[in-house]
């Protein structure tokens, strides 16, 4: 799933922070063994790449770090090599290892000399991480979310009180969520042109707005109505119905003719979009439900060919549904609800541009974006005329489509 993409890349960037911290503690033992005292190298000569192991040629290993630059990593002989388990917080349960036990799509954090081109570390310690090992992580966090989570759009903020209140969106039913924020809650905050998790930033609850979408893990209180999180991300996203003016499968592109502004709207569609086509009889049965579904907020006049989109020029996006956990809860299903649909979307196989045709109605989820820019699509999904043509009043992007995936983000403090 491209959307296990994110998941992987939060584990990835907590795993950068560990790694960092753990190859102090590595080179001291390594230094206590010498047969005399050396002097530490400049500092301007050590380096401490971390990334994901691309290639392995004989003692050589070329490491693609977090930057996105090649380094070519010189195992020597007297190299300490150590492996880890996510989440460890210390060496104390790290196991010897040895250049065999590294493979291609391990993360590894080096520890060495930096080489006169500034390309190439001679290693004196060596940190990895099992690809297999941080795949199972990223499973148990995203069952975590899918179990704990819950999310919805924003309708007040008060960060002296700690408190974010959410309305859902459930078979058309409205309901209204109180998160309490506290001083331990690990918020953070999408990029404005960014459908990547990673690149979300640690934010402070006052820089959530009324209108952003919120995804939230931790506790559901006992009344259903009160919710204690352990983290928050939130972003403003818009809610694009229209039909497909032009496709640039070369660009990663396409020029969407937005139902209720009836402007064209230029929409990226990165390797991170999630891109899918209803089949025909999905469409219906979807359509067949909004059809006695309550109007969804967020409309804003229009018409068209399906209907008014109900898109939010502004940035804000409608109320997603959300699984809370099992035995129900908010946002677990029914009726016309998100999360039926992020259920089927996620059963579906990926689509690709050329999947899609000129004049094809589309409902997108995407990036704040600019005027100049466009925007990037995070969820793009064709085959949906039934669905608009069932919600003229424009209810259907903001009460099926999320910004999250069914998962939604997982990861722990990375302690930055």
């Amino acid at each position: 799933m491209k959307r296990m993409r994110k998941n992987r890349a939060l584990a990835l960037v907590a795993l950068s922070a560990l790694m960092i911290f753990l190859v102090a503690a590595l080179a001291r033992p390594a230094a206590a063994q010498a047969p005399a005292p050396v002097a530490p190298p400049a500092p301007s000569s050590m380096s401490r790449p971390v990334g994901t192991v691309k290639a392995i040629s004989g003692m050589a290993i070329t490491l693609v770090t977090d930057a996105g630059a090649e380094v070519t990593v010189q195992i020597q002989d007297v190299t300490r090599i150590v492996r880890i388990a996510p989440g460890q917080k210390d060496l104390k349960s790290a196991t010897p290892a040895t250049l065999a036990d590294i493979q291609v799509g391990d993360r590894l954090l080096v520890g060495g000399k930096l080489g006169d081109d500034a390309k190439t570390v001679m290693a004196s310690t060596a940190v990895v991480m099992k690809h297999a090992d941080v795949a199972q992580t990223q499973a148990q966090q995203m069952q975590d979310w899918q179990q704990h989570g819950i999310g919805g759009l924003v309708s007040a903020v008060d960060p002296t009180q700690g408190s974010v209140v959410i309305t859902q969106t459930v078979a058309g039913v409205k309901k209204t969520i109180t998160i309490q924020v506290t001083s331990s809650t690990i918020i953070r905050r999408y990029a404005l042109q960014s459908v990547k998790f990673e690149d979300a930033q640690r934010s402070t609850i006052d820089q959530i707005k009324a209108g952003d979408q919120v995804r939230a893990r931790g506790t559901m209180g006992a009344d259903g109505a009160s919710f204690s999180a352990e983290e928050i991300v939130s972003g403003a996203f818009r809610n694009i119905s229209g039909t497909i003016s032009s496709i640039d499968p070369v660009a990663g592109t396409i020029t969407v003719k937005d139902l209720a502004t009836k402007k064209l709207v230029l929409v990226t569609v990165s390797s991170d979009s999630q891109v899918r086509k209803l089949p025909q009889g999905m469409a219906m049965r979807v359509a067949a439900r909004l059809k006695g579904t309550p109007a969804g907020a967020g409309g804003n006049g229009g018409g068209g060919q399906y209907g008014n989109s109900g898109a939010a020029p502004s940035g804000g996006a409608g109320a997603p549904g959300m699984n809370s956990g099992p035995g129900g809860g908010p946002g677990s299903g029914g009726g016309g609800g998100g999360a039926d649909l992020q259920q089927m979307l996620a059963r579906l196989p990926a689509a690709t541009l050329a999947d899609f045709q000129i004049g094809g109605a589309v409902m997108i989820v995407s990036t704040e974006g600019s005027a100049t820019a466009g925007v990037t699509a995070i969820t793009l999904l064709g085959g949906v005329e039934p669905i608009l043509e069932a919600s003229p009043n424009g209810g259907a992007s903001q009460a099926l489509l999320s910004p999250w995936t069914i998962g939604g983000p997982a990861g722990e403090d990375t302690g930055e």
